[in-house]
């Protein structure tokens, strides 16, 4: 076993990466990092059948978005001692093995079809028998009929379970020893037909050449692992420490799906959460320091991770929690920095969510860094900023004569208000947040309005919105010009709609 902590994450490109297989690369990526180890990335490509495109750029990227940086693996520039890092290009090295096993008379050649292991799994639930294959192959061929009929025809390769062993024993470092009867396990497949390895083999054959000493994976795969325990011993290698982790649930504590919202790991950078956010949450899906502290910096998670407080329960992924989490993240960042995190959203077409396609691109960076601070509470994902930023950009208000005239104020009345806010402002020297509250504040009073309402009529219409950022940090950033224009705006449409306008 090689000296010092050697952890890998092998996801398989046959879709999007989902928190589950995240929240595994994250583990292995802090439990690396906390013991000075080397985190390597391996893909595991040789289901070819089921590759999707684009699903390796996929994986790549949502590692690089959450900073789980690999110290050998594809595509970083880095490479290792122990690559290739596509199972695709170590057929080679599976093969080698394949055959020191057939020697060994530990696998053996399989030529069933596909039609004769239905019909057998058929007879299998029919005699209500455990299934697994009856090693036809095996007891009614002698190992040179296989070897001459594997020289000609398409086969596939399957490991001998040793049923005449005691029990395999899984020592898991979180559930403690778990025990199997080899009787109970068939004859798996190591070699496929078309000369590439199942995952069995192929995961024993690189854990072990590439000095792999803690395979941390999901708990649903704690199944496989007296396989490959049996294929370690065969071999004559010594297994490295297994450890897998807790499933995670959704709240209803069903197995996370697609019902509990988005998986896939991008979906939730195009939705808005930051990789700091997310990668905190995902750190405590299974972990945890103590039972009250919540919030780390990566650094702090680095330190604190130790695989002694991985538990055994399921962890709930609550998206509610996530959301609030990352809305904490939000305000804590500075507002420069937040403006150019919002701008790709800014910037996306309007059919994506981003502002008004009338809008012209780039946006000003400087603008949405005075802006970013006028939402900053209020966010909680940054997808929420381009409906709550809209109206900077598209241009003067132009809001009905309903919108102006709040609750319990006539029409007439509210027009007074607005033509006196508007002379009023018209004679401060300096149009600041602050001179602009201390200038209109008082009003409310002199009016013989309730604040609320006229607040309420001076935000539709310099905003043409019921809701927005404070109003006086609005209209600072709104500026000058704009607000007289449109408070004079509102005025002609109060008195020209004034008697349809309804007050109730």
């Amino acid at each position: 076993m090689a000296d010092g902590v050697r952890v890998r994450f092998a996801p398989s490109p046959t879709g999007e990466p989902h928190v589950g297989n995240i929240r595994t690369a994250l583990f292995n990526w802090l439990f690396a990092r906390h013991a000075g180890g080397a985190f390597v990335l391996r893909i595991e490509d040789t289901d070819q059948e089921r590759k999707v495109e684009g699903a390796l750029e996929s994986i790549l990227e949502s590692l690089r978005w959450l900073g789980l940086d690999w110290d050998e693996g594809p595509e970083n520039g880095k490479g290792g001692a122990y690559g290739p890092y596509f199972q695709s290009e170590r057929l080679g090295l599976y093969r080698e093995t394949v055959d020191a096993l057939l020697s060994a008379g530990d696998a053996y050649q399989c030529f069933c079809s596909p039609e004769r292991l239905d019909a057998m799994r058929k007879e299998q639930q029919r005699n209500q028998q455990p299934p697994g294959y009856d090693r036809h192959c095996l007891s009614h061929m002698t190992a040179g009929e296989r070897d001459r009929r594997a020289a000609a025809e398409a086969h596939v390769v399957r490991f001998r379970i040793p049923r005449e062993s005691g029990a395999v024993v899984v020592d898991d470092f979180i559930r403690g020893d778990v025990p199997y009867d080899p009787a109970l396990l068939d004859d798996f497949v190591i070699l496929k037909s078309d000369g590439f390895p199942t995952y069995h083999l192929a995961n024993v054959v690189d854990d072990h050449h590439m000095r792999i000493t803690h395979v941390m994976r999901a708990e649903e795969w704690l199944p496989s692992t007296p396989r490959h325990l049996l294929l370690y011993r065969a071999l004559g290698w010594t297994p490295p420490v297994f450890v897998h982790l807790p499933m995670i649930l959704g709240p209803d504590r069903a197995k996370l799906s697609k019902r509990h919202g988005a998986t896939s790991t991008l979906a939730y950078r195009d939705e808005g959460y930051l990789p700091e956010a997310l990668t905190n949450f995902m750190a405590l899906l299974g972990w945890s320091l103590d039972d009250h502290t919540e919030i780390f910096s990566r650094e702090e998670l680095v330190e604190c991770f130790d695989l002694e407080r991985v538990g055994k329960a399921g962890a709930i992924f609550n998206v509610e929690k996530l959301t609030w989490m990352n809305g904490l993240y939000i305000r804590q960042l500075p507002a420069v920095e937040l403006a150019e995190r919002l701008l790709p959203f800014l910037e996306r077409p309007e059919g994506a969510g981003g502002l008004p396609d009338s809008v012209a691109r780039p946006i000003d960076r400087e603008y949405v860094a005075t802006l970013a601070p006028l939402i900053q509470e209020r966010l909680k994902r940054l997808d929420e900023a381009p409906d709550l930023l809209s109206f900077f950009f598209e241009g003067m208000a132009s809001p009905t004569g309903e919108a102006l005239v709040p609750k319990g104020v006539a029409p007439q009345r509210s027009a007074a208000a607005l033509a006196a806010a508007a002379d009023r402002l018209n004679g401060i020297a300096s149009w600041r947040e602050d001179a602009l509250e201390a200038a209109l504040r008082p009003m409310a009073e002199e009016l013989d309005l309730k604040t609320g309402q006229f607040f309420s009529a001076v935000r539709a219409a310099v905003t043409g919105r019921s809701v927005s950022p404070p109003l006086f940090a609005t209209m600072a950033a709104l500026g000058r010009e704009r607000c007289m224009q449109a408070l004079h705006k509102a005025v002609e449409t109060l008195e020209k709609h004034a008697d349809g306008v309804s007050h109730a």
